[in-house]
């Protein structure tokens, strides 16, 4: 045998030394050390559940994650004896990724708790840029998925679904608002303020902006709103005169948008220096202008800018999961961050809520094949409300999705301790959320 090779054999003495394990298989680092087989495991796969959790901590959708922390220690501390399910008892462990805003991290990310980290159920919220990939990394290895916070048609439709057919997805489901919901809220809080009903929209080439355009302009159109529309835009885009020009030149009263964060600072302020926000009687904005930060980064023109809320703590729903009503969810978050309340705490609790009670619902959560199945009829109350798949009908006429409600309102300012507070203006897509004000015209 060749010299390098004999000077690497080693003695099956030698061997157990070196691991520092006797011959009869005991430890030696002491004199009554215990058997390997006798030391428990630091992890049982078998009796430890684990949810993956996918959302943007950082990058332009920043915002959406804000309160992860929080939400993410509240379902921590409610799972941390675990759960008992037909009588069997499980630890549970959340892992939590950064899709960074970016559909190929969130990909990575998503393939990272499947395959390596084994999630048992992969939850996904906030976005297509951070919900669609994950999604179709779960569909593909066959592990059961939920999504939440990107409108339904573009996380259904975007992926591959067509109108009038069977869901293509065995193992994905979605609880998510979609365009008709926006619609309501629009055509229910537009007529509160006199305008001439011309919609200025900027509606961007994305997921989002094109699933609008698809559906929400027609419907706009058909409830007598007059749609200008310059047509589909670039995320990232820096100037923006000529749709600026375009809406002075129509006069558009009503303007409307669905941007990532950072274009709406971008647009808003190029369209104050420009003279058409003084133009503007509503300013109703989408995908951004949700958290307080998102509104304050554009300054004094913030208040009075219009919005939609998937939640707020007026919601009269609480989290099953914690036991939390949406007030305390609320209140907790101020009082452990100094932050005013943002709306996608309700809803990262509710995604929560369901991926817990999917597993509890399941025969054998370890099933993937199984608990896709109870997903299909799962029925749980959670922040945003009482979450119901396969229920049907013509407002959820789709097995993967289930539609949840968009309350329209508008930032406002306070003497409170935060400068700017979002008040609920109209309830059309659930009656049980309470009105708090009228709607007041952007240049009063």
């Amino acid at each position: 045998m060749p010299e390098e090779f004999e000077t690497r054999r080693i003695s099956r003495k030698e061997l157990f030394k070196r691991a520092g394990v006797g011959a009869g298989g005991l430890l030696v680092s002491g004199a009554f050390a215990e058997p390997i087989w006798a030391r428990p495991l630091a992890h049982d796969a078998g009796n430890t559940l684990k949810i993956g959790y996918v959302s943007p901590l950082t990058g332009p959708a920043a915002g959406f994650g804000e309160g992860d922390p929080y939400i993410l220690g509240l379902a921590r501390k409610a799972l941390a004896k675990g759960v008992t399910i037909h009588g069997k008892h499980y630890s549970v462990q959340i892992v939590n990724k950064d899709s960074q805003s970016n559909p190929t991290r969130c990909a990575q990310v998503a393939n990272e708790l499947i395959h390596s980290d084994k999630v048992d159920i992969l939850l996904a919220t906030s976005t297509p840029e951070s919900v669609n990939p994950a999604s179709d990394a779960a569909e593909a290895a066959g592990v059961p998925n939920i999504a939440t916070v990107v409108p339904w048609e573009s996380w259904y439709f975007g992926r591959g679904a067509k109108p009038n057919k069977p869901s293509p997805f065995r193992y994905g489901y979605i609880f998510c608002f979609g365009t008709h919901e926006f619609f309501e809220a629009y055509t229910h809080l537009w007529p509160q303020v006199k305008t001439n009903k011309k919609v200025g929209v900027m509606w961007p080439n994305d997921a989002d902006g094109n699933a609008i355009r698809e559906n929400l302009g027609p419907l706009l159109e058909k409830a007598g709103y007059k749609i200008i529309d310059p047509g589909g835009y670039q995320d990232g885009t820096n100037d923006y005169s000529s749709q600026i020009a375009k809406f002075k030149s129509e006069n558009c009263q009503i303007f409307n948008t669905f941007p990532i964060p950072p274009d709406f600072v971008t647009f808003w302020r190029q369209a104050a220096q420009q003279g058409y926000a003084k133009q503007v009687k509503i300013a109703q904005i989408a995908k951004t202008g949700l958290f307080p930060s998102q509104v304050e980064a554009v300054g004094k023109l913030g208040p009075t800018l219009a919005s939609g809320a998937y939640w707020t703590p007026h919601f009269p729903y609480k989290s099953s999961l914690t036991g939390l009503s949406s007030k305390a969810i609320g209140d907790g978050y101020t009082k452990k961050t100094g932050r005013q309340w943002s709306q996608q705490l309700g809803s990262s609790m509710a995604l929560l809520d369901a991926g817990v009670a999917a597993l509890k619902a399941a025969a054998d959560p370890k099933d993937k094949e199984g608990v896709a199945k109870a997903i299909g009829k799962l029925k749980v109350e959670t922040p945003n409300g009482v979450l119901h798949w396969g229920i049907g009908g013509p407002k959820n006429p789709f097995s993967s999705v289930f539609v949840t409600p968009i309350i329209g309102g508008q930032w406002v300012k306070t003497k409170g301790k935060f400068p700017l507070d979002f008040v609920l203006c109209e309830h059309s897509t659930d009656p049980r959320v309470p009105i708090q004000a009228h709607l007041k015209p952007y240049n009063g």
